[in-house]
């Protein structure tokens, strides 16, 4: 049926102009503008007229100024119209918009839905929090000093223990302060139990990472980063903006003891070499949650204390122990890599 005012103008140009078959138009050399596949289901599309109605027909095609369609609503019969009654710009961009899927063509890839803002910001909060420093091995936020080891070609995290001499041991970050006078002579400050250490690392250069900030931070909550009074010497007196506040010292090893020495503050910085203590390079990870130490130079066999430098006057007693010796045991409570399995959804049947 005709869809505009124009249809009794339609049926009398139609039956006018008279009925040709579609083999007629192949005789003739003549392509019809729309076809349909052999064996598809017929499409059917809408011929625009400029009056704003429309037919609705299988296919079409321009015979000079005459538009012939096979018409979808009459049982296929062939009806002519005047090419001056057909929008046919209009008639092109319905069929653009209307065609049928190609049942060949890949599946459209759908955008990823848009993830909000906050949720991101939590995210990368929490990757902060953790991040990888090997392949798969990420830093744990429960521990407050962990060194980068390699045991038999496999990376690990090993905590560090935090020794005060008699005092108690732990992992965490507590500071005891000790003066050490300028100039004087060597003696020992921290006294530790044994003449070895829990842990022991497989490399001379070990990695060493400390939190900067103590409490796990709660959802969406800014971080306040305390660096436990240890800023050390300011800017102006550092001569490399990388110099840490924390250094390596070698220990004396006795019987049943391991004695940390003191050493000369003031020429921390400045390039001049102490003997058994090893200054190190720190980094501050992204997010600020995790300071990077490594080492200027590589670690002897032997045992040693990571010591925070407090003030040009003042250390941390409270110092990290650890040996190095290429042949020990695996460390206990350690981190080994774990590769994170992605995301996925399942299905569930309904109960």
């Amino acid at each position: 049926m005709w869809r505009s005012k124009a249809c009794g103008l339609g049926w009398a140009l139609a039956l006018a102009a008279g009925m040709q078959a579609p083999a007629q138009l192949a005789h003739r050399g003549e392509t019809p503008a729309s076809t349909t596949p052999v064996g598809a289901a017929p499409h059917r599309q809408r011929l625009i007229l400029k009056d704003g109605g429309y037919q609705v027909v299988m296919s079409y095609t321009v015979v000079k100024d005459r538009v012939r369609y096979v018409s979808a609503e009459r049982g296929g019969e062939t009806e002519e119209i005047p090419l001056k009654l057909v929008d046919l710009e209009a008639t092109k961009r319905w069929a653009q918009e209307h065609a049928p899927p190609d049942p060949n063509a890949p599946a459209a890839v759908r955008p990823a839905p848009a993830i909000d803002p906050e949720l991101l910001k939590e995210e990368a909060e929490r990757a902060a929090l953790s991040p990888e420093v090997a392949t798969d091995l990420r830093l744990e936020p429960t521990d407050g000093v962990l060194a980068l080891d390699t045991y038999q070609a496999t990376p690990e995290l090993v905590p560090l223990v935090q020794s005060q001499g008699e005092l108690n041991r732990q992992t965490g970050h507590s500071v005891l302060r000790g003066p050490i006078k300028p100039g004087s002579a060597p003696h020992q400050v921290v006294v530790l139990k044994g003449e070895k250490a829990a842990v022991q690392m497989h490399v001379n250069d070990p990695v060493i990472y400390v939190k900067l900030d103590d409490a796990l931070p709660a959802s969406g909550e800014a971080l306040t980063v305390d660096t436990h009074g240890a800023s050390g010497r300011s800017a102006a007196e550092k001569t490399k903006p990388n110099d840490s506040d924390y250094v390596i010292v070698r220990l004396d090893v006795r019987q049943d003891a391991r004695v940390v020495a003191s050493f000369n503050l003031a020429q921390l910085g400045t390039g001049k070499r102490q003997e058994d203590v090893t200054e190190l390079d720190a980094t501050e990870l992204p997010g600020g949650h995790w300071l990077k130490l490594t080492p200027r130079e590589q670690l002897l066999i032997g045992e040693y204390a990571l010591v925070e430098v407090l003030g040009d006057k003042e250390i941390n007693l409270g110092v990290w122990e650890f040996g190095v010796h290429p042949t020990a045991p695996e460390n206990r409570d350690l981190i080994q890599p774990e590769k994170r399995r992605p995301g996925s959804l399942e299905r569930h049947t309904p109960e």
